[in-house]
Formats: C-alpha cells, sequence, structure tokens
C-alpha cells in the first residue's frame, strides 16, 4: 500500500507492506532511530511521538493507519538549533540517566503540556504512568516537565 505522511515538517510517499508497524517505518523507512522500540506491547512508551499533535506508542500503529497524518518524532522538537523547553528540562534537571526512555518520556509531556501547560506534580505523574523508567525514580523527570512548563507559560 502507497502511504504519504509528513514527519517533522517533511513530506514523504511510500510502499509499505500493510502489516509494517509505524514505529519501524520510522526507524527503517526514514532512519529516525529516536523513536525507540522497547517493548513491542505498548507497555513501555519508547516508541512514543506525536500524531496529528497527539502522544501516540507507534509500536501499536500501522503505517498505514499512519497515511495523511503529522507525525513528530524527537528528532522534529528542536527548532533553529534550540532545543524545545522539554528537552531542555531534561537537560537541565537531570531527568535521564540511560537514556533509553527519553524520548518517548519527552514526547509524552509535549503533549501533557500542550493539553494542560500548568499541571501539577500529581498530573504529571498520572500522565507519564504509561512510559516506564528502570533508571529513574522519576522525581527528576517530574522536575524536568514542571521545569519546561515554567519556561514555556513565562515564554523564555
Amino acid at each position: 500500500m502507497q502511504i504519504t505522511v509528513t514527519v517533522n515538517g517533511v513530506t514523504y510517499t511510500h510502499d509499505v507492506e500493510p502489516r509494517l508497524l509505524l514505529v519501524h517505518y520510522l526507524r527503517d523507512v526514514l532512519n529516525l532511530t529516536g523513536t525507540h522500540i522497547g517493548c513491542d506491547t505498548s507497555q513501555c512508551g519508547a516508541c512514543t511521538v506525536l500524531m496529528n499533535g497527539k502522544a501516540v506508542k507507534s509500536c501499536t500503529i500501522f503505517a498505514v493507519q499512519a497515511d495523511g497524518a503529522e507525525i513528530t518524532t524527537i528528532e522534529g522538537l528542536a527548532r533553529d538549533g534550540q532545543l524545545h523547553p522539554v528537552q531542555e528540562g531534561f537537560w537541565e534537571k537531570h531527568g535521564l540517566q540511560c537514556g533509553y526512555c527519553t524520548p518517548g518520556m519527552i514526547m509524552t509531556a509535549v503533549d501533557i503540556l500542550q493539553r494542560n501547560p500548568s499541571p501539577t506534580e500529581e498530573e504529571i505523574r498520572h500522565a507519564i504512568e504509561g512510559n516506564l523508567c528502570r533508571c529513574t525514580g522519576y522525581q527528576n523527570i517530574v522536575r524536568a516537565i514542571q521545569y519546561a512548563a515554567e519556561k514555556m507559560r513565562s515564554g523564555s
């Protein structure tokens, strides 16, 4: 089947197998390897991307289901050499250790802050429940998202 998708602002058209998962399309066809494969069962969230502005786990979506969609991956967040505020928050507040879960966690955080620019700590913790991190206790991840929320609200 032929699909056309816009990924990080660039439109692509490819013939794909109907059973090809979006995560494999992004990684293997487009060479956007920032989207990680963690579990293939939607449990870990490492494969989270934004599809039409909403966080989705790309291991649960076929590439053909994304036909016509606008997708943002971790590679598409930074603009003009400037980190997205969530990326900056993870850097400034040490919101990562090994980094494997980080792209999916960041993409989930972007979605959280689009929906709720002033989340409480409890709301942040609830929103990231679908993203697993085996290295941290989540404290710095929460701090990173709070940092980004403040930065985005203040416009700095």
